[in-house]
């Protein structure tokens, strides 16, 4: 372990988890609802304890590693138990995506020939079909309901199993987890992330962006919430509120007064639609708007002023909400001029499960809006055939970048390139080293006359209309198709505007960009754990 500036550095999680827990001491590292709904509270070393019990557990039923853990469950305090206990006694994580079904379940845990399964009391059924499975290879089954049970029995364990699960050597280069990919445009592949790229990850990221304590609401089996959900806390010794229900993340935000958090673009634009619609029933819009202004010319002069500007918004998003940090899908530079207007800046950034997976991010004073910030200190990135607008598939190199997919190296190689992962993904940097995200590969929708069309630039442009709540853009028949999910609670007339809407939007646009087909749906799009739309679930 180093020091970097104010916090240290590790190489492997098994030294964060250890000198994480030893540095936080008595200080509390989680806050979380019990099943019961009571607010519990736990100390680095109460966590660290219950790694000890875990662990030696473990040991005692002759469970080694690198078996392989999957944890099929929720957020919860256990998840985060489970997870820091495996990545101390050298086993093999397998986070699961508890909105699978069970075949989907039990195909991923047979394709990495996994050992041992965690699962909570909502997934009891999946975990019944991963057992009646005819290639199942998980032989040990614990319910984390069991786990109080669990957990004092291995106390009495300790004596003569602690030490041995301790003294596992773990290196950097020893493979971490293994994290199946979402899916939303093809086939679940399972990411291998050693040690050395997660903590590589985590050790940029910190440098790029610092901050309190946080509020965990994203899903921890994906990577994307393990840099401020997993790692942030032990590495600062700060502490975190564990959301396990969306629906309550407004009365979290008050109630825990977060400095940051993680969030996804629709959650962002969940809260600035709750500012607007919060405005505007109290007359306040017209006021809210010059407000904006005035503090935009503060600013210019020198002087921030948009806490005072705006004290409300910030008092009903806990008070002290320093930024939001942004990634996973396109986020309209609208609201994100908006919210820094505000005083609550969002910290945009790129990355992929494949590169652990934060790429770039915007920092506190540099930034542009629009843009997906400037690349980790971790990793280089550069642009593949740019076109004469400088877009081009957007290439990374790292010790952040994947080991490979798991028992694939078909498809290993094939996104490899002299050393550079191929992300897939298509961008252009700008001259100040800015990356500007255009869209997916596979999205892109290739006319007949040989131009290709960037969906997700549409969607951005699209969803400015003030009652479109969700929107997919695609080819279909030769024609670009767009299909709204509309708010008609709060806009009855919004199928009946639509049509003009579009037309509106569409002369912003080259002409072989503009949507041609219109069609509306009466549901959400089906969504991915990271509230992604799942582009090839939709109803034509």
């Amino acid at each position: 372990m180093k020091i970097y500036d104010d916090f240290p550095v590790y190489s492997t999680v098994k030294e964060l988890v250890l000198e994480g827990a030893a540095r936080g001491g008595d200080k509390r590292e989680f806050v979380f609802e019990d099943d019961d709904g009571a607010i519990r509270e736990r100390s680095f070393f109460e966590v660290h304890e219950d790694e000890m019990r875990l662990g030696a557990y473990l040991r005692a039923k002759g469970l080694t590693p690198p078996m392989k853990i999957a944890i099929l469950s929720e957020n919860t305090y256990m998840w985060n138990v489970i997870f820091y206990t495996a990545a101390a006694g050298g086993f093999v994580i397998v986070p699961m995506d508890m909105r699978l079904g069970g075949g989907e379940i039990a195909g991923q845990l047979e394709n990495c020939a996994c050992d041992i399964l965690f699962y909570s009391a909502q997934n009891e059924e999946k975990a019944k079909a991963v057992k009646a499975s005819a290639g199942c290879t998980v032989k040990h089954f614990f319910p984390i309901a069991e786990i109080d049970a669990i957990l004092a029995e291995g106390e009495t364990l300790r004596v003569d199993y602690e030490t041995a699960f301790l003294s596992e050597e773990v290196l950097p280069e020893n493979l971490l987890t293994i994290v199946y990919t979402s899916g939303t445009t093809g086939k679940t592949k399972g990411v291998m992330l050693s040690h050395k790229n997660i903590m590589t990850d985590v050790n940029a990221s910190l440098r790029a962006v610092t901050g309190g304590h946080a509020i965990a609401f994203l899903p921890l089996n994906h990577t994307y919430s393990w840099v401020t959900g997993l790692f942030a806390g032990l590495v600062r010794c700060e502490w975190g509120f564990i959301c396990t229900n969306l629906r309550h993340i407004y009365r979290d935000i008050q109630n825990y007064h977060p400095h940051q958090f993680a969030a996804v673009p629709l959650a962002v634009e969940m809260i600035y639609s709750r500012i607007i619609s919060s405005a505007k029933r109290k007359g306040n819009y017209d006021a809210l708007m010059n407000g904006i202004e005035v503090s935009r010319n503060f600013l210019l002069c020198g002087f921030d002023s948009r806490k005072e500007f705006f004290s409300e918004i910030h008092e009903n998003l806990g008070g002290e909400l320093e930024y939001i940090l942004c990634g996973g899908a396109y986020l309209n530079p609208k609201i994100e001029q908006f919210m820094n207007d505000i005083g609550i800046p969002i910290m945009t950034g790129y990355g992929l499960t494949e590169c652990s997976p934060c790429v770039t991010c915007s920092r506190r004073d540099f930034y542009k809006i629009g843009s997906a910030g400037l690349p980790l200190d971790c990793n280089e990135l550069k642009i593949k055939d740019p076109d004469e607008n400088g877009v081009g598939e957007i290439l990374v190199k790292g010790d952040n970048v994947m080991m490979g997919y798991y028992n694939d190296p078909e498809s290993t190689a094939a996104v490899f390139e002299d050393g550079w992962f191929k992300t897939g993904d298509f961008g252009y940097i700008d001259e100040d080293g800015f990356l500007f995200f255009s869209g997916r590969k596979k999205n892109l929708i290739i006319l007949s006359n040989g131009k290709n069309v960037s969906p997700e630039e549409i969607e951005g442009l699209m969803s400015d209309i003030e009652f479109v709540s969700e929107v997919l853009v695609y080819e279909e028949n030769g024609r670009i198709t767009g299909e709204f999910y509309l708010d008609t609670d709060k806009y009855p007339d919004a199928k009946d505007r639509l049509r003009d809407e579009v037309l509106r939007v569409n002369k912003e646009m080259a002409e072989f960009k503009r949507i041609s087909v219109i069609k509306t749906r009466d549901e959400p799009f089906p969504k991915t754990t990271t509230l992604k739309i799942i582009r090839n679930n939709r109803t034509q």
